[in-house]
């Protein structure tokens, strides 16, 4: 098995591209064989650095596609408690690690200078370009700052007093705006535009003052940090913020294997998104200390890294791929390597949508070759793939015996009991027959 060339600026082919992307995200790793268990999650968790977590559930919650996609059907139950179980937990939710995730528990460390910037901010002066948090939050807090200056503390008094506690349940008044009340801040938009509580609690939740202590119908629920995390991990040291910008971005370049300075870190794209001054710093030291090596893509104009210990070698995947997946979450990257044009359709009014609802790419080999909308119909008990269409010059032929292969065995991790294909067109009756 050769390494890949560590030669400075050497060009790497698009197709060598590909393959260490998908090596990267464990897509090269053997099968799964036998029952699998906590310790193989365990590992493609720490692969993949971060979950994202999505409410959306026309298939199922996102966070537990990526596992099914690297390992084939698991126990759900066993990545619930691994994150919101109690106890010794393994993951911990947070934002921003790239959007709102579970990340493994030793990450943590790495996470805590952000966590100090947003306690730090001034809201009625200029942001810190180190802030990391949603724009609901700072929104919120640049008005409630000045409108209600103590509502944190009273919100952290309510959760101190009765956590674990849903946003709605930490208002120290119980007041809250009726659907037909003006929207205090219209730049945030209504789906964003937060009750003051939910503000101070995400404000709390940026600071690491409280964390999630599980969810209640997928409603996150706050509790206070030392309340919620291992006492072992709080405990431990932490990291000055130059060293835990350098251990974000090793996961990156690790999970991504080859990748530009705007997908490792960008402050939009990016897997661990950093300041653009700040993002050329690290990237620089890394390079340095030999861990990041520059080189040109073939028809990628901007200059990629590539991960030092990044190896090239066949990949035989088979895969359905949330639209969360951690491979494809970067769409402009995922065009560039897989000439695949992808976007999500779930806030595309559905006159306009083109492929479905829920569309996840179907991986095959190193290539994604097909776009499958699907539906998880509970009451029917049944798979249902609305919409399935494949890639140009991609035959039928070589997609329909996989693909029904990995939705029916979507269906059974799913406890579904029955694959119901309603797309139209000849792909979709070859995969009727088929499954």
């Amino acid at each position: 098995m050769a390494a890949v060339r560590r030669l400075a600026g050497e060009t790497i082919s698009i197709d060598v591209a590909r393959r260490l992307a998908l090596i990267g995200q464990g897509f090269a790793d053997p099968p799964a064989s036998g029952r699998v268990d906590v310790r193989q999650l365990r590992r493609v968790v720490a692969r993949l650095g971060v979950l994202q977590v999505d409410s959306v559930s026309a298939v199922c919650r996102s966070h537990y596609l990526p596992l099914f996609a690297r390992l084939g059907a698991y126990s759900r139950a066993t990545l619930d408690r691994m994150a919101w179980g109690g106890g010794e937990r393994e993951l911990f939710e947070y934002f921003w690690g790239h959007k709102a995730s579970l990340l493994p528990i030793g990450t943590y460390s790495l996470l805590r200078w952000r966590m100090r910037v947003a306690e730090r901010q001034v809201w009625d002066a200029a942001l810190d370009p180190e802030l990391a948090a949603p724009w609901s939050v700072v929104a919120g807090m640049q008005r409630l700052s000045a409108e209600r200056p103590g509502l944190v503390d009273e919100v952290l008094a309510v959760v101190t007093e009765r956590g674990p506690v849903t946003a709605g349940e930490a208002s120290p008044d119980g007041l809250r705006r009726k659907r037909t009340d003006p929207d205090p801040d219209p730049t945030t938009g209504r789906m964003w535009n937060w009750q003051d509580a939910k503000i101070a609690i995400e404000y709390l939740f940026c600071t690491g003052r409280v964390a999630i202590a599980g969810r209640r119908n997928f409603e996150r629920l706050y509790d206070l940090t030392e309340r919620v995390l291992p006492a072992a991990v709080l405990a431990g040291p932490e990291l000055d913020a130059d060293e835990a910008r350098r251990g974000l971005l090793r996961i990156s370049a690790r999970t991504l294997g080859v990748a530009t300075a705007r997908e490792l870190c960008g402050a939009s794209g990016g897997h661990f998104p950093l300041p653009t001054a700040t993002a050329k710093r690290v990237i620089r030291e890394l390079v340095e200390a030999g861990e990041l090596v520059p080189v040109r893509v073939e028809g990628v104009s901007q200059q990629s890294y590539l991960w030092s210990e990044a190896e090239d070698r066949p990949v035989r995947a088979r895969a359905l791929l949330s639209p969360f997946d951690t491979l494809i979450w970067n769409r402009d990257r995922t065009q560039r390597l897989f000439d695949f044009f992808y976007r999500i359709s779930i806030y595309t009014p559905a006159a306009q949508r083109v492929h479905g609802y829920y569309v996840l790419p179907f991986l095959l080999g190193d290539r994604l070759v097909a776009k499958v909308d699907l539906k998880a119909d509970r009451r029917e008990s049944a798979l249902v793939v609305p919409t399935v269409t494949a890639e140009p010059g991609v035959p039928d032929g070589d997609i329909v015996e996989p693909l029904a292969a990995e939705l029916n065995l979507m269906a059974r991790w799913l406890d579904l009991d029955r694959l119901l294909v309603k797309a139209p067109g000849d792909l979709a009756l070859a995969l009727s027959q088929a499954v």
